[in-house]
């Protein structure tokens, strides 16, 4: 590697010193740049730009199969609609973006989740039980005050993300809801986009600002902190009285709706996708999300630039035929610049032709996470589908390994300490997920920088024995973490 190629590349390892390397990866990879001169706002170049619209296409595509409709709203709440719900708005307000009051009209924020926007459109659409269910979701960018530091992507005021606000007539239809949008979260973001996670139900003092309850998808990150993905809330029906969102049953009598909202952040989603699959050459995109899937260099000279060219536009053809995205690099830079500057980007395959390949009608592919070079022959083109679908099982596969005996069950303060300082994520018994367990939840927030990450919110576990804090009989088993 030249020494102008090792300025451009990484030069720290992921393993030694994670935060290092998540900045040096976002701005050599150019996917955002930092120099935006307002704190916590962050610009996303084209390489971001592009997995995130990709991403936002598979969760539109998996919300839509389930019955979801787009929707767009306005990206401004005025105030009188944050009042409306009086647990919301204590929960929202300090972190919401309020605009200059114009002389004559309400109060307006920028938005910092859309309950309180469309759920008054809400009570307007529903009227009768064959207006239900309502399920709408939007792609936005939300604001939020964020007065912690701040890191691209991960934390910051302004994020990327999709909201889903459904409308049942039962509370057991809006149960049901957020057990969907766990498995939504299970077959995009695990399964294909190759991010593990554990599903927690939020104890009482985190649940989300107005809700009955909060399930989160909680990731691990390399360096042990636990990043927030995907949450789903049953709301109180407070808001829907607040807002008056009812509907007549068959019988004719007036209820109001059960609801539920979900939010996949996809620039936060992006986050976890750049740190778990990245390696010290750079990033390394899913198939299904990469902007480009695959690179192909022509290798030539002088005398066999033309025809070399001819026939790499054939390949590629070839391949854009299959649906796949394609990029032939025939910029006047050597090879092995090209190669290093496709590795950092994280593109899935690499097909290199020369003078050689074309005698022997063959390739040499370049496979991303493998660092493995083999001949293909041409009418292996074919099978990139496939190649595609197995480059993401293996990274998935990965991502499953990394999480392997990462979960340690503990049964008092001197375990769990030593757990968390070896990065792992501590199971234990618990006093209560209610207001009586704050005591305890602040001596592990406090003693070990730490926070009760909520129990499993996909299934029921029993507790046998004593609070591993306070020694009380236990009632639900909880996963206690350090976050970001």
């Amino acid at each position: 590697m030249s020494k102008k190629q090792n300025k451009e590349g990484l030069n720290v390892k992921k393993e030694e010193n994670f935060s290092e390397w998540y900045s040096q990866i976002l701005d050599k990879a150019e996917v955002t740049d930092l120099r935006y001169n307002v704190k916590g706002f962050v610009v996303i170049r084209p390489w971001g730009a592009m997995s995130i619209e990709n991403m936002y296409s598979i969760y539109e595509k998996a919300l839509q199969k389930k019955g979801h409709k787009p929707t767009f709203f306005p990206v401004v709440i005025p105030e009188k609609n944050f009042k409306k719900e009086a647990s919301h708005v204590k929960g929202f307000k300090p972190e919401v973006f309020w605009l200059e009051k114009i002389k004559g009209e309400d109060r307006l924020a920028l938005r910092p989740t859309s309950e309180t926007a469309m759920y008054q459109m809400y009570s307007l659409w529903i009227r009768s039980h064959r207006d239900l269910p309502l399920k709408l979701y939007q792609r936005a960018n939300v604001f939020r005050y964020e007065t912690k530091a701040t890191r691209p992507l991960i934390r910051a005021r302004e994020f990327y993300w999709i909201e889903a606000h459904d409308c049942f007539a039962t509370r057991k239809e809006a149960d049901a809801q957020v057990q969907q949008d766990i498995e939504t979260t299970e077959e995009v973001m695990h399964q294909q986009f190759g991010i593990p996670f554990l599903p927690m139900k939020r104890p009482f003092w985190d649940k989300f600002a107005g809700a009955n309850y909060t399930i989160a998808a909680d990731v691990l990150m390399p360096d042990n902190k636990i990043i927030q993905q995907p949450s789903t809330h049953l709301l109180e029906q407070s808001f829907a009285k607040s807002f008056d969102i009812k509907f007549k049953n068959e019988e004719g009598k007036e209820n109001y709706v059960w609801q539920t909202c979900y939010g996949p952040a996809i620039s936060r989603i992006l986050a976890s996708v750049i740190a778990i699959h990245g390696d010290d050459s750079g990033l390394v995109m899913p198939f299904c999300i990469s902007p480009i899937q695959v690179a192909i260099i022509p290798i030539y000279n002088k005398e066999n630039k033309n025809q070399l060219l001819e026939e790499t536009e054939k390949i590629a053809n070839i391949l854009r035929e299959l649906d796949l995205k394609v990029e032939v690099d025939d910029s006047e830079k050597r090879p092995g610049e090209k190669y290093h500057h496709w590795e950092l980007k994280g593109v899935p395959f690499r097909l290199e032709i020369g003078e050689k390949e074309l005698k022997e009608k063959s390739l040499t592919l370049f496979t991303r996470d493998t660092k493995v070079k083999e001949k293909i022959k041409l009418k292996d083109l074919e099978k990139f589908t496939d190649f595609g679908r197995e480059f993401d099982t293996r990274l998935k596969l990965k991502a499953d390994g990394f999480m392997k005996n990462k979960i340690q069950t503990c049964k008092n303060k001197q375990e769990i300490k030593k757990a968390l300082n070896q990065g792992k994520i501590v199971r234990a018994n618990f006093c209560s997920m209610e207001k009586e367990g704050i005591p305890c939840a602040e001596i592990i927030e406090k003693e070990f920088n730490a926070d009760v990450r909520g129990t499993l919110g996909n299934k029921k576990e029993v507790p046998k024995g004593k609070c591993a804090i306070c020694n009380k009989t236990a009632t639900e088993v909880v996963y206690i973490g350090k976050s970001y």
